[in-house]
């Protein structure tokens, strides 16, 4: 029987800045629009971090039952690394998808925007098809695509709209920068696995581009949404001043470069990519509280 400790371990924590730093972001405009309401705000964050429990759960069972974890260079996997019955790690993983959808309706309850419900249904499908079912999508290398998707527009996005009714352009733009920081820590992943993935037969991006377009294809992504971040800052509304907030994400950002590319030091492969990961998740995170402070200082003080 598994410990308390390597279900922690394997509700992979390194992993929760992509769910709730794209809240912080829409939270953000929320104060800025003047339509924030910390109950509905609560239980974004809340639902944001149920489901990406429950997917790394489902993909933990789902990876593991197709023999993809077996040789893992990645921290070990519950499934995978026999540490757990494969069917008490499906049933956690439903429970979390049980709690996401509960919350949803809360939310879509308080909000009245009932529609969003086939909204909800989708992400929790995505979480589900990443990995499972029988053609499942992160193994044709649609990953990235679903990723900016549910945790960029739908998480940012959504956030904003149940509190605002609608999502002005700099909602949508912060939507933007979330979704692509969070296909970067997918794509670090993904390079760390090519050898196993490749073997397993998962064509993730990062296999079909091979290691060094990977590699490169992550450096510019993250520039992009760097630029983006300091671009908002000149926008109509924002304090100029505010691209001070995001020179830690700067900071992180140089780090992770210089170290996938291996400028001024050798590149990092295999395992050593794992504390890139939590740098880039710290990235993300600090990102979107930087836009969640830009946000609310624009609005409040002239």
């Amino acid at each position: 029987m598994a410990s308390f400790s390597t279900w922690i371990h394997g509700a992979r924590l390194q992993t929760l800045p992509a769910s709730i730093s794209p809240i912080f972001a829409g939270v953000g405009v929320t104060l800025w629009l003047d339509t924030f309401d910390v109950f509905l705000s609560i239980l974004c964050v809340l639902a944001g971090l149920t489901i990406q429990l429950a997917v790394n759960y489902s993909n933990d069972y789902s990876d593991g039952i197709r023999g993809t974890d077996k040789n893992r260079i990645g921290p070990a996997r519950l499934t995978g690394g026999n540490l757990a019955h494969p069917y008490t790690v499906l049933a956690v993983a439903i429970g979390f998808y049980g709690l996401t959808a509960a919350l949803g309706l809360i939310i879509i309850a308080f909000s009245g925007q009932w529609w969003l419900i086939l909204v909800g249904a989708a992400a929790i499908a995505a979480g589900w098809f990443y990995t499972g079912g029988k053609r499942p999508y992160g193994y044709m290398g649609l990953g990235e695509v679903f990723v900016f998707v549910f945790f960029g527009l739908a998480a940012c996005g959504g956030t904003i709209f149940v509190q605002a009714g609608g999502v002005p352009l700099l909602g949508w733009l912060s939507s933007c920068i979330m979704g692509l920081v969070a296909c970067c820590i997918l794509m670090l992943n993904n390079i760390r696995d090519i050898p196993t993935d490749t073997y397993a037969g998962k064509k993730t991006l990062a296999v079909r581009m091979g290691d060094n377009r990977a590699r490169i294809a992550y450096s510019i992504t993250l520039i992009f949404a760097m630029s983006m971040c300091f671009g908002l800052c000149f926008t109509p509304n924002i304090h100029t001043w505010c691209a001070v907030f995001f020179l830690p994400s700067l900071v992180f950002v140089a780090i992770n470069i210089a170290r996938i590319l291996g400028i001024g030091q050798p590149a990092a492969h295999g395992g050593s990519i794992n504390k890139l990961v939590k740098l880039s998740g710290l990235t993300e995170l600090t990102m979107g509280l930087a836009l969640l402070a830009t946000f609310w200082v624009s609005a409040n003080l002239v």
